[in-house]
């Protein structure tokens, strides 16, 4: 692997006492979840991550529940699904304790085939402090192209891949799983939910904005609309002087 070169100012040892804590940020909340007689659900028992995205059928009207051996590799799975049903993806979070190599190929896959237009990925504060000096500088150096990445790092358990498509599916993956092997027995569900993956998004975007590592640089109509907007306040403030001297002037006449 080549040396790592950072092209964004990031410094790795503010990260040296590692307690990246999220408990006291976030409030717990319940979603009610729609009934099961709603949704045709299907049982699945599988081994290979590219058979199980052949065989399921992603739309609003079923879920899948899924028990996998610990050969499985879930990252294989995520890449498997967008690839053979042909997804244009917008936007990606993928939530993960821990992760390989491997795992950082494959979504290096998907955002280099022009699969994925944004990937967020979190990740566990004890696997980044473990990884800083190795996968974490491997991750940088594969996924850190053209702004459409971003690594966040918080004390964060929960192991869910969100994706909204350009055909407009909101479709989940959640469970117990890792991105990687495991050699335990997994499970997990997939499906297209709207209410469920907005409900998700709100929470896991949050932690990518307050916990984000890379400082990107702002362009295009991100920009102008800045530019803008403080011009706007800019002009409001002069108007507000304006007004205060000329009630100043009439209180002086």
């Amino acid at each position: 692997m080549e040396d790592f070169k950072p092209d964004f100012e990031f410094n790795l040892d503010e990260f040296s006492g590692f307690n990246i804590d999220i408990e006291h940020e976030f409030e717990s909340r319940i979603i009610k979840p729609p009934k099961s007689n709603e949704i045709a659900e299907h049982l699945l028992k599988y081994d290979d991550a590219e058979k199980l995205a052949k065989e399921i059928i992603i739309d609003s009207k079923s879920r899948y529940f899924v028990v996998i051996n610990g050969s499985f590799i879930f990252g294989d799975f995520i890449e498997a699904l967008i690839v053979v049903n042909n997804f244009h993806v917008k936007q990606m979070i993928i939530s993960t304790l821990s992760m390989s190599e491997n795992n950082v190929d494959s979504l290096a896959n998907l955002v280099n085939g022009n699969f994925v237009d944004e990937l967020n990925l979190i990740v566990s504060d004890y696997f980044y402090s473990h990884e800083r000096y190795n996968l974490i500088e491997y991750l940088y150096q594969e996924l850190d192209k053209d702004d459409k990445f971003q690594l966040a790092v918080a004390g964060t358990h929960c192991k869910i891949c969100i994706f909204e498509t350009h055909c407009d599916k909101k479709i989940l993956i959640h469970g117990s799983a890792n991105l990687r092997s495991s050699s335990n027995i997994e499970q997990f569900v997939i499906e297209e939910n709207e209410l469920l993956y907005d409900f998700n998004f709100d929470y896991q975007q949050s932690i990518v904005e307050k916990f984000k590592t890379i400082n990107k640089p702002v362009r295009g109509a991100k920009l102008w609309q800045a530019v803008q907007a403080d011009r706007g306040a800019a002009m409001a403030g002069q108007g507000k002087v304006k007004k205060q001297q000329r009630l100043k002037d009439h209180r002086a006449d």
